[in-house]
């Protein structure tokens, strides 16, 4: 099982890292675009399209099935496991948000600017902190 413990970790650092890095390049794809950069703007397609299938997806696909596995394995009880996979449900939603915003810049559709997308970053933030403290202190 230590095994297991191990790739989800890993698997879900990789999936954070994408949650975190994908809106703020939206930010700067959305500068590029008020700037009429066409080049940048090709360019964050291309980067923004390889995170989301070649990072953020396996991550969050290992993530799920590896805390399935787990689950499995120690049982399903508290509380607060049913908070955090209520969490973790809410970031599954953002993470195909962020796949329907990354398809509306393909296909040159963005309808928001960039202060949006600085405020959008900072959600799974919140949701990272509650479900720390909800592992950590256990509180139900």
């Amino acid at each position: 099982m230590l095994w297991i413990k191990a790739f989800h970790i890993i698997a879900m650092v990789t999936w954070f890292a994408g949650l975190f890095y994908l809106p703020r390049l939206f930010v700067y794809h959305a500068l590029a675009e008020a700037e009429a950069d066409e080049a940048s703007a090709q360019r964050f397609k291309v980067m923004e399209r390889k995170l989301y299938r070649g990072i953020m997806a396996p991550g969050a696909l290992s993530t799920i099935a590896l805390g399935l596995w787990l689950w499995r394995g120690y049982g399903f009880s508290g509380g607060w496991l049913h908070a955090k996979v209520f969490l973790v449900m809410i970031l599954v939603g953002y993470h195909l948000w962020c796949g329907l915003l990354l398809r509306r810049f393909r296909d040159g559709q963005n309808r928001h600017s960039h202060i949006f997308y600085r405020w959008f970053n900072e959600f799974p933030v919140l949701i990272l902190i509650a479900v720390v403290v909800l592992v950590v202190v256990k509180p139900f």
